[in-house]
């Protein structure tokens, strides 16, 4: 069975394009089918994989709006395993238009449950940093949704926004929908993302990944090369890490992609997580301790 994920941040810059594509190319490294969608109109997922936004015919707007599917639109990329279905500026005036339409967060989960038996073992999906109705197509299709995030100020004062919108898609169009977050861009030579990071743990030691990508010139050069860190620089530490967060997710995966039939009816694939609010983080100067995150249960 084809695992559907999902990498949302409402914050932009915090490596959602970065994590698809290497934890995408580290999947197929090991073995997996896996399928990339670009669902941001900036279409950096896209340019990453070398292919020309302003040259295609053919994208998941197409998906959306019920033209074509994923397997039609889909292409095959220089890394094996790995296809890619493509986005560009179109995206844009989609995220308008669908808006209003009657059953428009279901347009790519239709998609999707139709291919889940077919060709791919995973499929990750990159949101634009926004709760559209893009970002809200990718979850509602979703089984997991991987939040990175980076342990600084305003990164984590935006976990309490991407709180509200899991509880709001469980309770209006994907009750089964599973998060983790993902700990990214890490410089472990900054006193505030270690003692950032330190919270994280504590606050979160059952949904956070123990995989973290630490800060790695490597990554930002990768997508000029149009491939994952992994084939591009793999004996730098970003390539083992990604391989590492590759293997710890097929490991939680692993009950999921060796189901030959579907789920019943309210079967879940994932252990579903509380939902928890985050109070903002006070500034990073207070007596005791640095910064702070509050967390209490919902």
């Amino acid at each position: 069975m084809t695992a559907v994920i999902a990498v949302a941040n409402n914050k932009g810059g915090v490596a959602k394009t970065t994590t698809c594509l290497s934890l995408g190319g580290s999947l197929a490294e090991q073995g997996r089918s896996v399928l990339l969608v670009d669902l941001d109109p900036q279409a950096h997922l896209t340019l990453s994989l070398g292919v020309k936004p302003e040259t295609l015919r053919h994208t998941v707007a197409e998906v959306l709006l019920g033209q074509s599917s994923l397997v039609a639109v889909s292409r095959e990329t220089a890394v094996d395993g790995l296809d890619l279905a493509p986005a560009n500026r179109e995206l844009v005036v989609l995220d308008k238009v669908l808006y209003g339409r009657q059953g428009y967060e279901h347009r790519l989960k239709r998609d999707l449950d139709e291919m889940r038996y077919q060709l791919y073992d995973i499929v990750l999906m990159d949101c634009p940093p926004a709760f559209g109705t893009l970002t809200l197509n990718a979850l509602t299709a979703a089984d997991l949704l991987i939040i990175p995030i980076q342990c600084e100020y305003y990164a984590v004062r935006s976990l309490q926004q991407m709180f509200d919108m899991v509880s709001l898609v469980r309770r209006k169009t994907n009750p089964r929908l599973s998060y983790r977050l993902l700990v990214t861009m890490l410089d472990v030579r900054n006193k505030i993302h270690r003692l950032l990071l330190r919270q994280i743990r504590d606050r979160f030691p059952e949904v956070l990944f123990q995989t973290i990508i630490q800060v790695d010139t490597r990554l930002r050069e990768s997508p000029a090369f149009a491939l994952p860190v992994t084939r591009y620089a793999p004996r730098t530490r970003a390539a083992r890490q990604y391989r590492a967060l590759a293997q710890e997710l097929i490991s939680y995966l692993s009950p999921v992609i060796e189901f030959t039939t579907p789920l019943a009816e309210g079967e879940t694939l994932f252990i579903k997580e509380p939902v928890v609010s985050v109070s903002a983080p006070q500034p990073p100067y207070p007596r005791h301790g640095g910064v702070e995150m509050g967390v209490r249960q919902l």
